[in-house]
């Protein structure tokens, strides 16, 4: 009896929610937890055996949560920092309204949130644990799969996609890298991390597309979150432009299983979204929410008169806020590429030695779309050294998405390097035009995002009021070889009839046609072919990929040269530093003549990477001895390991390629002319002869183009030339050039790409 009034005890001390007490009676419920457990046979125990009644339902419950494996959620005390500034932000007070607009028939929803409103973060958080988020098994052409459980979370750049990942799953308590399994992961270009059991799964659009082409239903997702729309890029317009398809269609595709869409914008056209996404159910419609964005007083300073040298302007605007303005408080300067961003943080660097030790440091980081991932977040961590302010060098990837964390001043050049597409020339320009009205109010934004702030427009009011209120759709002025190349492998036939919120001109498309065609893309019913699959596939544009097929030819066999190459053009703007004066390039004329190859740029590149990947010992101090950039090289070799990767999946090579380092050999003469007829594969639409005037005359449109000066072969006059790529800056120039020979581009253009006719 003692024994019993001490366990009666013992139960009321103890808490326990898989019990329940009516007076002194002890009523476990862990036959309701568990009705489906089988009860075992009582078998006799010692006294070391025996259990409380208390012990027992523990452990019972013990098992019951191990077999129902909840979903993790984040288990923030009510005092957690990370949970008090969720709940700090202007959109936590609009979950319930979020969630409910996408209950029942609605599977449309666009969010208007202003700068700082939290929409990028929270969205995806609130949206994820809704019942409609579960991943559900179906039939499909008698077929059992799953469908749903993820949400993806679109974003323009790998910047923003891979930041706001790191923080997400920071607040959904499962810190990316800390364990193979988690609730957040993401997807850019050469880097992917997905942990097992991901809810939200941040991408950027251009990997979106790749997984439309291998799964035209996305079954993967319950929803897809398109954020910053208002960008416009030829990818958004057309991942809008398949999920209307998806959300038009039976979804038989999906088991009658709907796919909840989010459209996200800080300034979108609403109107033009709505009628774009407008249900054909007449009991649905698309929901809209405006959300206010948490945003300080930013005093905006514009200059009294033009400025008629940006670079130095921008220098003394960093060096007099540094010196003027009080700590903490750092600074985000916008500039219009990689160049002038390394050209700068070289000025910095040098300006901050000078400085008296009194005086707090200039950390400079650059920030722009080549820099690899771990330099990008660089500039989102606060300096290492705590006496100093911060000062981020950025293109106009911080324009939007994320923040960078402690600015307090922006510096806005009020340009921004535009790609423009002449389809009648074949050419695109690249020109740093000025920026519109709706990129100048996001950049005043981010000196208001964590406190007051101030902006410097290094342009007069009087231009402010002249800018555009923002900027063509890219599928309005850029090439589209790669937008009809993807519709071709989704399986649109009629390209003219897609939906699109912007269409481009006949004339770009059938361009777009013709060079597809030449690569043997698409056969001459218009119907895309099997290589066209693979070079939808493939993470580079379409002549690249085209030259990678071309490579495992037993003609030409050169794919682990090709793959060099490539990593090198696609790893930056230029592997080399331009040198601005005689005695620089004299300092460096000796080692880089090692690289330079007189067949021109191609091989030159193959050189460089392959001496790069010889060295043994010091290959940053090897890169500065000959003034070749050491973070492109960096991201070439990432991407190098990610071609030759996906070349192994695909079958392209046979067997991994020995690791580096391997002793360096020249390409002979003979390799060397294989090299660039493979080249010619993807390329032979880039070519010009050499005319009696000694200039360059392409052969597609009869334009002159000059050789560019960061060319290996700038000044020299050859039978004709080919080349990767042809920009208009202060005039038509042909970049990336190699010299090449008249009977191997009619060679070319009679073969095709391997399907196709000449162009």
């Amino acid at each position: 009896m003692a024994e019993d009034q001490h366990r009666s005890k013992r139960r009321k001390t103890k808490a326990d929610g898989s019990v329940v007490r009516i007076g002194d009676k002890v009523i476990s419920l862990s036959a309701y937890l568990q009705p489906t457990q089988q009860p075992k046979k009582e078998q006799p125990v010692t006294d070391q055996q025996t259990a409380t009644p208390t012990e027992k339902t523990q452990a019972e419950t013990v098992k019951q949560d191990k077999k129902l494996k909840p979903e993790r959620r984040p288990k923030f005390a009510p005092d957690s920092p990370l949970l008090k500034s969720r709940k700090a932000l202007p959109i936590w007070s609009y979950q319930d309204e979020i969630c409910s607009s996408l209950r029942g028939a609605n599977d449309v929803l666009l969010i208007v949130g202003e700068t700082g409103s939290g929409k990028s973060t929270q969205t995806p958080q609130f949206l994820c644990s809704e019942p409609w988020c579960r991943r559900k098994k179906v039939r499909v052409q008698s077929q059992e799969v799953n469908v749903g459980g993820v949400i993806a979370v679109t974003q323009p750049r790998r910047v923003a996609a891979t930041t706001l990942a790191n923080r997400v799953a920071q607040e959904m308590g499962t810190p990316l890298g800390s364990s193979r399994e988690g609730s957040v992961g993401y997807s850019v270009r050469f880097d992917h991390n997905v942990p097992k059991g991901t809810k939200v799964k941040f991408l950027t659009e251009g990997m979106l597309l790749q997984e439309i082409l291998r799964d035209p239903n996305l079954r993967q997702y319950s929803a897809v979150i398109v954020d910053e729309i208002h960008e416009r890029s030829v990818d958004v317009d057309l991942i809008a432009g398949f999920l209307k398809q998806i959300l038009s269609s039976d979804k038989s595709g999906r088991g009658g299983i709907p796919l909840k869409v989010v459209i996200m914008s800080a300034t979108a056209d609403v109107e033009k979204i709505q009628d774009f996404f407008k249900p054909q159910q007449p009991e649905a419609s698309v929901q809209f929410l405006r959300i206010k964005g948490r945003q300080y007083p930013v005093e905006v300073k514009h200059t009294d008169k033009p400025v008629l040298d940006l670079q130095e302007a921008l220098m003394k605007q960093i060096f007099k806020i540094h010196l003027q303005e009080p700590l903490p408080g750092d600074i985000l300067a916008f500039l219009t590429g990689q160049e002038e961003i390394e050209t700068a943080q070289r000025l910095i660097e040098e300006y901050t030695a000078t400085l008296a030790p009194n005086m707090p440091k200039l950390m400079a980081y650059p920030l722009y779309g080549q820099l690899s991932m771990q330099a990008q977040q660089d500039a989102f961590r606060p300096t290492k050294k705590g006496f100093a302010r911060k000062v981020v060098l950025a293109t106009n990837i911080a324009e939007t998405s994320v923040t960078v964390p402690g600015v307090r001043y922006v510096i806005d050049c009020g340009k921004a390097k535009v790609k423009q597409f002449r389809s009648r020339l074949g050419m695109e320009s690249l020109l740093a035009k000025a920026i519109s009205k709706s990129s100048a109010i996001q950049r005043t934004g981010r000196a208001g995002r964590e406190g007051p702030g101030k902006c410097y427009r290094l342009y007069t009011s009087e231009t402010y009021d002249s800018l555009r209120d923002a900027d063509l759709p890219e599928i309005l002025r850029n090439d589209v070889l790669g937008a009809v190349l993807t519709m071709k492998a989704r399986g649109i036939n009629d390209i003219l009839s897609f939906p699109l919120m912007d269409s481009p001109d006949i004339e770009s498309i059938e361009k777009a046609l013709m060079y597809l065609h030449f690569l043997g893309a698409v056969a001459d019913d218009g119907s895309i072919t099997d290589i066209g699959k693979k070079l939808a596939l493939f993470p580079v544009s379409a002549p690249y990929g085209r030259v990678l097929i071309a490579a495992c030819e037993p003609e030409f066999d050169c794919l682990l040269e090709v793959i060099d190459i490539i990593a090198c053009i696609t790893s930056g703007e230029n592997i080399f530093h331009q040198l601005q004066s005689e005695e620089a390039k004299e300092e460096v004329e000796e080692l880089r003549r090692e690289l330079y190859r007189r067949e021109g740029d191609i091989v030159t590149y193959l050189t460089t990477m392959q001496q790069y990947t010889a060295e043994n010992s010091d290959r940053v101090e090897w890169c500065k001895k000959r003034r070749i950039n050491v973070r492109n090289m960096r991201q070439a070799l990432n991407i190098r390991k990610q071609l030759r990767g996906l070349c192994l999946r695909e079958g392209m090579l046979r067997e991994p390629p020995p690791p580096d380092p391997q002793p360096f050999s020249p390409l002979s003469p003979e390799r060397a002319e294989a090299l660039l007829r493979c080249f010619l594969r993807g390329f032979v639409g880039k070519c010009a002869l050499l005319a009696p005037d000694s200039s360059y005359v392409t052969i597609q449109g009869k334009h002159v183009v000059a050789i560019h000066p960061s060319s290996t072969l700038h000044g020299q006059k050859k039978e004709a030339i080919m080349f990767l790529e042809h920009v208009f800056t202060q005039k038509n120039y042909a970049k990336k050039v190699s010299a090449v020979q008249a009977d191997w581009i009619v060679e070319a253009m009679t073969r095709g790409g391997g399907g196709g006719g000449g162009v």
